[in-house]
């Protein structure tokens, strides 16, 4: 292989890693603002209902979080494939989202389709899926404890 082959290689796979950890730092960035921003408003809005014993509220804030999150998720993996479309790494939109939502899942139920020179983008996309469901778990598990605590006194249960 001639040595501009290898440049050319070496600057390709440069240029795909300095983009998927932009991209990963940024989908952070907006996973931690978002997630953040709906798990300070399920605590200040429970905190209110549990100070007036209006269980059914704290149920619903509940519901209304977790759907949000899922939300969160979903536009997560549209912004990658909106950067996998904008940079005509793929022709088609469709196609950029099913194979961001295969990378962010880590289920790898589509194949790698990138071109050459961005084939290391589906690591960042998945490293990316990994951290924001690993948070979305963390959060998720204070939110189930006031979920449940808060059946316990709806219900008077002192022991579960």
């Amino acid at each position: 292989m001639p040595p501009e082959t290898y440049q050319f290689t070496y600057l390709a796979l440069f240029q795909d890693i300095l983009l998927g950890v932009a991209g990963m730092i940024l989908i952070l960035i907006f996973h931690g603002t978002s997630i953040n921003w709906v798990l300070m408003r399920f605590e200040r809005m429970t905190a209110a209902n549990l100070a007036n014993q209006e269980y059914h509220w704290v149920f619903l804030h509940f519901y209304f979080s977790f759907s949000f999150i899922a939300l969160i998720h979903i536009a997560e993996v549209l912004l990658w494939a909106a950067f996998i479309y904008q940079a005509n790494l793929l022709k088609d939109g469709v196609e950029a989202i099913l194979f961001a939502g295969s990378c962010y899942t880590t289920l790898g139920f589509v194949e790698d389709i990138l071109p050459n020179g961005w084939k290391s983008l589906a690591f960042f996309i998945s490293f990316s899926g990994l951290f924001s469901l690993a948070w979305t778990t963390s959060i998720m598990i204070g939110m189930t404890n006031t979920y449940r605590e808060t059946w316990k006194l709806k219900n008077h249960v002192t022991k579960l």
